[in-house]
């Protein structure tokens, strides 16, 4: 198993920026798919980004292409997203995932690929 734990949220201006970390224990996160999803008040969570173990594929929901950028770095078992041009329609709760994998060139968009799942992390873009 691995667990997770989300950092970095907060409370930002329109147009500002925020990175998130995503610090994974347990089991070789190397080993591992993982995405980041997003939850806001009264919707359903939603796919945000995703990168393969070795974080050289990426993929990005639409909405959020060109703004935000998934990278991990496996040597210190940690995922990241860099958030940049922020909207007030980007507040939500974040969350990241992970999926243990056996091929390279595996990732995941939908939540139930995903079995392990940090505990979330507040961003709110003010207007």
């Amino acid at each position: 198993q691995v667990q997770l734990v989300e950092s970095g949220g907060g409370l930002v201006q329109t147009g500002g920026s925020l990175r998130l970390s995503c610090a994974a224990s347990g089991r070789s996160f190397s080993s591992y798919a993982m995405g980041w999803f997003r939850q806001a008040q009264g919707k359903e969570r939603e796919f945000v980004a995703a990168t393969t173990w070795s974080g050289g594929s990426t993929y990005y929901a639409t909405s959020v292409k060109g703004r935000f950028t998934i990278s991990r770095d496996n040597a210190k078992n940690t995922g990241y997203l860099q958030m940049n041009v922020l909207k007030p329609e980007d507040t939500a709760v974040y969350y990241c995932a992970a999926v243990r994998t056996y091929n390279s060139g595996t990732y995941a968009t939908t939540p139930g690929r995903y079995d392990y799942w940090g505990q979330g992390t507040q961003v709110t873009v003010s207007s």
